[in-house]
């Protein structure tokens, strides 16, 4: 399996600082190929690489945001074709609005895991009806796939509403009391799903530990968390992972950076090491 290493470094409604992490972030990437190539000495490094490609969106016109859902959505549809492993990393979590469109066209429907502190069916009175990435989930075309919110904060949406789009929620409070709980419960549903996406929001993380989330909310995952679940819940019937919310102005001494690339590398190994 090759990896797709897709930047889409989208930012409009909301999160405008997100474009910058996501270009950040494709720079990183690219380094970190750059040094393993170079490297003369055997390294684990080489079981990925030459099965990754990196491709960069720009968006430095209002003509390069013509079309952006179409244009996301062909992408992604050209990666699993290919069944290859998809790394998408956008600005605002709305940029991640057409991989979840193209989940949902697929003959068996698969199970997003989504890490974030929100839950983005916003509908409250100051809240916009309009696309958002705070309520883009209401706007997805065709149904959505099940998801499963793992670390949110949410204190005022009624159970009722969240549950016309999440088939499961586990908050920040349900795995400080249970992780063992909710790791075996997603462990489950891992097991029964055709197959996995992971849908990882920056903001999921708490600030002491990722300082440079878009909209740092106390009480958050730590990513020692974060990596216990993806390692739990990984099969080969992984399509892929995205991450945005990255704002990198809010970084301090690249912690958040290299929390990513760390991650990153840590996947390309899980994927290629056999």
């Amino acid at each position: 399996m090759k990896t797709q290493a897709i930047f889409f470094p989208f930012d409009l409604f909301g999160s405008g600082g997100t474009k910058a992490g996501a270009e950040l972030l494709a720079d990183a990437v690219r380094e970190m190929l750059a040094d393993n190539r170079r490297e003369r000495k055997p390294t684990r490094a080489r079981a990925y690489a030459n099965k990754v490609g990196v491709e960069e969106f720009a968006f430095e016109t209002l003509e390069d945001y013509t079309d952006w859902r179409q244009q996301a959505r062909k992408t992604i549809r050209a990666v699993w074709q290919k069944k290859d492993f998809l790394l998408w990393a956008t600005g605002n979590h709305l940029g991640v609005l057409p991989a979840y469109e193209e989940l949902a066209t697929q003959a068996a429907s698969p199970t997003v895991i989504q890490f974030d502190a929100h839950l983005d069916v916003y509908n409250l009175s100051d809240c916009t009806q309009k696309l958002s990435h705070g309520n883009f989930l209401m706007h997805c075309e065709g149904p959505l796939p099940s998801i499963i919110n793992v670390g949110h904060r949410e204190l005022l949406l009624p159970h009722k509403h969240v549950t016309k789009y999440f088939t499961k929620t586990y908050s920040a409070a349900d795995v400080a009391s249970s992780p063992d709980k909710v790791v075996g419960e997603l462990q489950a549903a891992a097991q029964v799903a055709h197959a996995i996406f992971f849908d990882l929001d920056c903001d999921a993380f708490d600030p002491a530990y990722f300082p440079s989330a878009a909209h740092p909310i106390p009480f958050g995952l730590s990513p020692h968390f974060v990596l216990r679940c993806l390692d739990a819940l990984w099969s080969d019937r992984v399509l892929g992972l995205a991450i945005s919310e990255f704002d990198p102005a809010r970084d301090v001494r690249d912690q958040s950076l290299s929390t990513l690339v760390w991650l990153i590398e840590h996947l390309l190994l899980k994927i290629n090491e056999k």
